[in-house]
């Protein structure tokens, strides 16, 4: 079988794993069982948490003082699934550097994709040991979606070419295709910055701080926010997270500054889409405009059915898969406009 297409499809399999994981970091993360094994990378000590509740001497080491076994199990799923993820990435990378002289892949490339989800390991540990920091949580978020970024754009590599036409240069396409390239890298930009302020708004319990849209706390401009302590990226160790540490009004301060966002990310978007599909080269480009436009209508429906219905679990967990649907339609925009 052809190595390409063999890495190809690990790629693949390390995207939709990548997005599963992501999802269930969410689901563990809102349903508060990042605690739910006190140690890493083990559960009280044991491979799985089946052992865990007859260990009475690290029970102590739960916030709570109890064992809750649905908890450790939904920690320990996410850890299986991160860890499979890895060891498919670990194949990629040895495969890439062994027959590195194909060029299928760029042994740079593979080596840094390694380095990224160790790191992201890294930072589940960490987010353990210093008890659902926000700062941590948000940067774990963004690793994962970047794991599943570079898959993604490995895998997009390893398909065919595109066919995006080609023009001469100093024509009029060729600056209508640098301006297309330039925002659909802003796009990119701003999903990033979107997705970080999602992560703080949910590692810091303020989902729930606007429970009414379009207005926040009955109000277009909300007068109780705290912006001095919203967004305070350190504030020691041995400080447990679980719950929020935050006022009302700081909360308030970080979900209307998410909210915010989502409207200036919203007009990026649609400014990229309108341009690409009035510019676009080839059908190719234009539909990557179109599933940019649904990817965009997709997670608003999820923000506004979230807030409307009490904030469900289910929906705030779709929520996150939204935003990695969002990343994946501006990655595959760009790489279609630079094929």
């Amino acid at each position: 079988m052809n190595i390409a297409v063999v890495i190809r499809r690990l790629a693949l399999a390390g995207v939709l794993l990548g997005l599963v994981v992501v999802v269930l970091g969410a689901w563990v993360r809102l349903t508060d069982a990042g605690l739910g094994c006190p140690d890493w990378p083990t559960c009280y000590g044991h491979v799985t948490p089946g052992g865990a509740a007859a260990n009475a001497d690290l029970q102590a080491q739960m916030p709570s003082g109890v064992f809750n076994s649905g908890k450790a199990w939904r920690e320990m799923i996410h850890r299986y699934a991160a860890t499979s993820l890895g060891l498919i990435i670990v194949l990629i990378t040895v495969m890439a550097i062994v027959y590195r002289r194909q060029r299928w892949v760029r042994p740079g490339f593979a080596i840094g994709l390694l380095a990224t989800v160790l790191f992201q390991g890294a930072l589940g540990a960490f987010t353990v040991w210093w008890l659902v920091k926000p700062l941590v949580v948000t940067l774990h978020l963004l690793g994962g979606l970047t794991t599943v970024a570079l898959l993604y754009w490995l895998w997009l590599g390893l398909r065919r070419s595109t066919g995006v036409v080609a023009v001469t240069a100093g024509s009029a396409r060729t600056a209508q295709l640098g301006r297309a390239r330039g925002l659909a890298a802003l796009t990119l930009i701003a999903i990033v910055c979107q997705i970080a302020l999602g992560g703080w708004t949910s590692s810091n319990y303020a989902a729930t701080a606007c429970p009414d849209l379009p207005t926040c706390q009955a109000q277009w401009w909300p007068a109780d926010m705290d912006y001095d302590n919203a967004f305070v990226l350190w504030r020691g160790l041995n400080v447990n997270y679980t719950g929020g540490v935050l006022e009302h009004a700081a909360r308030v301060a970080i979900h209307f500054t998410h909210r915010l966002g989502a409207v200036a990310l919203t007009i990026v978007l649609l400014t990229t889409a309108w341009f690409t599909l009035r510019n676009a080269a080839t059908n190719l480009v234009r539909n990557g405009g179109y599933w940019l436009l649904a990817a965009l209508g997709v997670q608003l429906l999820i923000g506004v059915l979230m807030v409307w219905r009490g904030f469900p679990l289910t929906l705030a967990t779709a929520h996150n898969a939204g935003a990695a649907l969002l990343l994946v339609a501006a990655l595959t925009l760009n790489r279609r406009l630079r094929d």
